[in-house]
């Protein structure tokens, strides 16, 4: 099961998307309202129709636009990891790399992508997303997957470097971890969509291709079974940390192929096209 997040007649609304792309409408604002009645995501279970729409006539937006936590994993991937120069990592000696980034980051399918005024090395990575859909709290790895709503197609847009307008020792560590952070930070740098795919369409979320093409080109080519963590393990290891709550998104981290490898970056008027299995295809323009 499809479902969306869209503007229409200039609100903002939520629905399911029938196969032949009609949007029936369940409701008022976005996906958040429904992940925190509905669970599992069953077609049975969602609330009566409020009317029906063609696809071409909605805006579709981020599933969902605000969630309480947007958390994302780094360092996921082995050979992401070797591409940035650093040793492979052991992962019975480490456990996931969770971080934040802001609601504000969020952006939806077909929106623009603003080049920061802080940097000129701006990066995709494209990322499988993680939607939670009940509250959650020291769940084992495997029951992880049973607070799962669905998935998303994402893409963690990165500012491989910080210029403040004023010169810092960046040669620090900290100071460079800080840039790191800052890096996921901006706005529109977490575009998500196009639609929530129901957790029961995925039964294996370790199985899935992640596809990123700057326009027209394709610079990544991985598959979610490399992972270092999996999905139960991210889960798992989040709930640890603190309470998962529904509409709570987790990005699962990128494959190797990222821009800063080569030294190339996102300029004004690049197309980034993201694909993530079978879970719809992610569009996003840099402005």
């Amino acid at each position: 099961m499809r479902l969306v997040t869209y503007r229409r007649a200039g609100a903002v609304r939520h629905g399911r998307l029938t196969t032949g792309d009609r949007v029936v409408e369940l409701g008022d604002g976005d996906l958040a309202g429904l992940l925190d009645a509905v669970f599992p995501l069953t077609e049975d279970a969602l609330p009566a129709a409020a009317g029906e729409y063609d696809l071409a006539a909605v805006e579709l937006l981020a599933p969902v636009l605000r969630p309480g936590k947007l958390l994302a994993a780094a360092a996921n991937y082995q050979d992401h990891v070797t591409e940035s120069g650093a040793p492979p990592l052991d992962k019975s000696r480490i456990s996931p790399r969770l971080f934040l980034k802001p609601p504000t980051s969020i952006v939806g399918p077909g929106a623009e992508i603003p080049l920061p005024g802080v940097s000129r090395e701006v990066d995709w990575e494209a990322e499988l997303a993680v939607v939670i859909g009940r509250r959650a709290r020291d769940v084992p790895v495997e029951a992880a997957l049973g607070v799962v709503a669905g998935y998303l197609t994402s893409n963690d847009v990165s500012a491989r470097s910080i210029d403040l307008g004023y010169e810092r020792d960046t040669d620090d560590r900290q100071v460079w971890f800080f840039d790191w952070l800052a890096g996921k930070w901006c706005d529109g740098f977490a575009p998500l969509g196009p639609w929530l795919v129901s957790a029961d369409e995925v039964p294996d979320p370790q199985a899935l291709s992640v596809e990123l093409a700057v326009n027209g080109v394709t610079k990544q080519n991985g598959s979610t079974k490399d992972m270092i963590f999996t999905v139960a393990e991210l889960v798992a290891h989040a709930s640890r940390l603190m309470t998962l709550e529904p509409g709570d998104v987790i990005q699962t981290g990128t494959p190797s192929g990222v821009g800063a490898a080569t030294g190339e970056y996102l300029a004004t008027g690049d197309e980034l096209t993201v694909v993530v299995g079978g879970l719809g295809t992610l569009r996003n323009t840099v402005a």
